[in-house]
């Protein structure tokens, strides 16, 4: 990949989010669509019971007698709205996920339950990947760090950390993540999932108070529920409602007893890469200070896409990073690699190492992803404006910018913050999010379409995930399809923002 030379963008942290409100007729005709799914559902659900239509998916055969494991109803929805635009999801690639990425071209002959590989390759635009900094590649000086750590290390430890899966390369990676990050220490795991999953019931359990934000990640939702702790979620964002749930909480203390919680915890993520939200960590950090409470923050998306130095939302906002008590981070996106990661104060980490399950029962992360994730670090590590590490960081902050500038100035409904490197547009209705789809692959660009249960039933969309490794012409290309696309479904319909052409969009400075 080739970074171009660009003077770095600069950061003027803003609580500025645009959340424009739902169309009455797109509401309307979206509520419309998801009925007339469930009438044809109910009929080809009656039609496959009395056997005048063949059943192609999955039935549970119990002996007489036997408690059925799932209703079908609870299967409805993926039978009857979600097949028909299968073909949309779960495309297999055959290349890295770069800025352009190799998509390997099916067919389906039975209405998206079954596909067969034409054995074509399709050349797209790769707008659907979390690859922020440009890292997923194949060739090049860390690619070569990598072969050679397989050489002389293996493809896996077979080990869990706790028994003989810790090697010195593991805490190398450790110790260089609390560099970067500014923090005491760290711990690194093979799962990014697992990381929040398996680690919160290590720093708080029963007698403990959780304040979550409502579109916290599932894997925050899941490591919550499994610590024991009372959960209470609070609006999105909403700093009024999370001091209202603080204080009445500390007043009324835990429920029955009305005993002092052990412990609160606030739980948040740096950007919602749903929402292309960022959370308000100055508010936060005023709040938990206030009310003696500790803070959790998921950087997932954040972390090497956020900030001046690729810091997270914590160098975006400029806070001390010693104000958040557990960063949390994974290394799937802007280090091109799997795993997650815990820092914070050495005692803290020392705890999570000694408790956590994910250390004690799951192996530890391979060689090969250690030594990846290292020398993207080393990269990003050096401060210099001139090297690699900060050109990205620099490069992916103008493409956000400008991406995300044009395609509301065109007229499309666009969610977030202005600086999020996730850019959801609105789609609304389930045949908007598949036509989409289909029409921008027919133009050579791979996008990601998302709609209910992952949104809220009328508010389905398409996230445009911008990386490093895009250039200016890829985004005037993808921009030019999508104004193809938006007139022909509708789509730019902002009041905000009222439609432009691409031409008339050009940003005064670039």
């Amino acid at each position: 990949m080739t970074v171009r030379d660009l003077t770095p963008v600069p950061e003027h942290p803003s609580l500025d989010e645009v959340y424009e409100a739902t169309p009455f007729s797109e509401a309307f005709w979206t509520y419309l669509n998801y009925v007339i799914l469930n009438i044809f559902g109910w009929l080809r659900d009656f039609l496959r019971k009395t056997r005048i239509e063949n059943r192609k998916g999955s039935a549970e055969t119990n002996p007489p007698g036997f408690v059925p494991l799932y209703q079908s109803y609870e299967s409805f929805y993926t039978r009857n709205v979600y097949q028909r635009i299968a073909d949309c999801f779960n495309r297999p690639i055959g290349s890295v996920p770069g800025g352009k990425l190799d998509l390997m071209e099916r067919v389906t002959e039975d209405y998206n339950w079954s596909f067969k590989f034409t054995g074509n390759k399709l050349k797209t635009i790769n707008l659907g990947s979390y690859n922020y900094l440009g890292f997923a590649d194949n060739n090049g000086p860390i690619a070569e760090n990598v072969i050679n750590s397989i050489k002389e290390y293996g493809l896996a430890t077979a080990s869990s950390t706790q028994e003989f899966g810790n090697l010195k390369q593991h805490r190398k990676l450790e110790l260089l993540m609390a560099q970067f990050l500014g923090t005491e220490d760290a711990i690194a795991f093979g799962m990014g999932f697992a990381t929040n999953a398996l680690n919160i019931s290590s720093i708080v359990g029963k007698g403990c108070l959780i304040l979550s934000d409502e579109l916290n990640h599932t894997s925050l939702v899941l490591g919550s529920r499994l610590s024991g702790a009372v959960i209470k979620v609070y609006r999105h964002n909403d700093m009024k409602h999370l001091e209202r749930l603080l204080r009445e909480s500390i007043v009324s203390g835990q429920q029955r007893t009305h005993r002092p919680w052990r412990k609160i915890l606030i739980v948040v993520e740096g950007v919602y890469s749903m929402e292309g939200s960022l959370c308000k960590l100055p508010e936060l950090i005023e709040l938990k200070k206030k009310y003696k409470a500790y803070l959790y923050l998921d950087e997932a998306h954040s972390i090497g896409a956020m900030g001046s130095r690729g810091r997270g939302v914590v160098d975006y906002w400029k806070c001390n990073v010693n104000d958040v008590d557990v960063l949390m981070g994974t290394f799937t996106k802007s280090f091109a690699a799997a795993g997650g990661y815990l820092a914070g104060k050495k005692e803290i980490i020392d705890h999570i190492r000694i408790t956590s399950h994910a250390a004690a029962y799951a192996t530890s992360m391979s060689p090969p992803v250690v030594e990846q994730i290292s020398s993207v670090l080393n990269l990003l590590i050096d401060d210099n404006e001139e090297r690699e590490g900060r050109k990205r960081i620099n490069q992916l902050a103008w493409n956000t910018r400008y991406f995300r500038q044009r395609l509301s100035k065109m007229g499309f409904i666009v969610y977030g913050h202005p600086h999020s490197p996730v850019v959801p547009a609105l789609l609304y209705s389930p045949s908007k999010i598949a036509a989409f789809n289909r029409e921008m692959l027919k133009r050579g660009v791979t996008v990601v379409t998302v709609g209910f249960p992952a949104t809220p039933l009328v508010l389905g969309r398409v996230r445009f995930c911008l990386s490093a490794s895009h250039t200016k012409e890829m985004l005037d290309d993808v921009l030019k399809y999508a104004e193809e696309v938006g007139d022909l479904l509708n789509m730019r319909q902002s009041k905000l923002n009222p439609k432009k052409p691409f031409h008339e969009t050009e940003l005064i400075s670039q």
